[in-house]
């Protein structure tokens, strides 16, 4: 049985992965990009089964427009995968204003208008999936990628809440947390800070080379995008993909050390509640 997605950003990373798995496959997807003719190769190979329309995420009317043709034109979707996104990586204090606001109308806002464009969509078929890509990072921290987490931890409280909501409408989600992946993402995408002398020898700075192709990630792309589709067809839905063994590695340590901090004071959360004694 064939299936259609729809994603963002199909032109490079996971996006073009999924996108050239599905397609091979025989199912349909409906992708964006920024860049016009991006994607001409896939176009040309696979013809109708492979819609293609330029979108900025950070374009709100647009996001709306284009989700609203894709399922007019397509009929029904099965899976909306919210793919578009970048990294920025530089202590807080490094990185600009501007840095600031389009990576969280990239990342964050973004991926939030995709999802409410596509919710009238999904619960008017009866049901669909959404996929929302994000990273260990959305559960852990490394020093000099504050912005960047802060993009993808907001997005995960999104869409967790957002999987209650919609959870009577039949429609799941799952939230995907790669580890390192050899992608465009560092090599490519990637965005850096001005450095700041003062950061120069402190754990910040240790983001500096994340760029550095003498450091290849673990993660194998194909694999990482093979398994985000088999998890797409999995009901129940898993809440979290974890992808790759340095993710695991990040957020078991993480949440573990989270959930020890909230149970060191399990004694002393009460005291703040109001008693009958006067």
């Amino acid at each position: 049985m064939t299936h259609t997605w729809f994603i963002t950003g199909v032109n490079s990373g996971f996006g073009r992965q999924l996108t050239e798995q599905l397609l091979h496959r025989g199912d349909r997807v409906a992708g964006t990009v920024r860049r016009a003719g991006s994607v001409r190769d896939l176009q040309d190979k696979y013809g109708d089964r492979f819609w293609v329309a330029h979108l900025d995420v950070t374009h709100t009317p647009a996001v709306r427009q284009v989700v609203d043709r894709a399922f007019g034109e397509l009929g029904r979707i099965d899976v909306v995968v919210n793919n578009a996104g970048y990294g920025l990586f530089g202590a807080a204090e490094e990185v600009t204003d501007e840095q600031i606001t389009r990576i969280l109308a990239t990342n964050l806002v973004g991926s939030i208008q995709v999802t409410r464009a596509a919710l009238p969509h999904l619960r008017t078929q009866g049901g669909g999936r959404l996929v929302q890509l994000s990273t260990y990072g959305g559960q852990a921290t490394n020093p000099g990628a504050s912005l960047y987490h802060a993009s993808k931890w907001g997005i995960e409280g999104f869409m967790e809440s957002v999987a209650k909501e919609v959870a009577p409408f039949g429609i799941e989600v799952t939230i995907v947390e790669p580890g390192g992946a050899r992608t465009e993402f560092r090599y490519d995408s990637l965005r850096t800070a001005a450095p700041m002398p003062a950061y120069d020898n402190t754990p910040a700075a240790m983001t500096r080379g994340a760029g550095d192709r003498g450091r290849p990630s673990l993660g194998d792309p194909a694999k990482m995008a093979a398994r985000i589709i088999a998890c797409a067809e999995q009901s129940p839905a898993p809440e979290r993909l974890v992808l790759g063994s340095d993710a695991y590695r990040f957020l078991h340590a993480a949440l573990s050390e989270r959930l020890a901090d909230v149970e060191s004071q399990a004694q002393t959360a009460g005291l703040t509640d109001f008693t009958d004694e006067p």
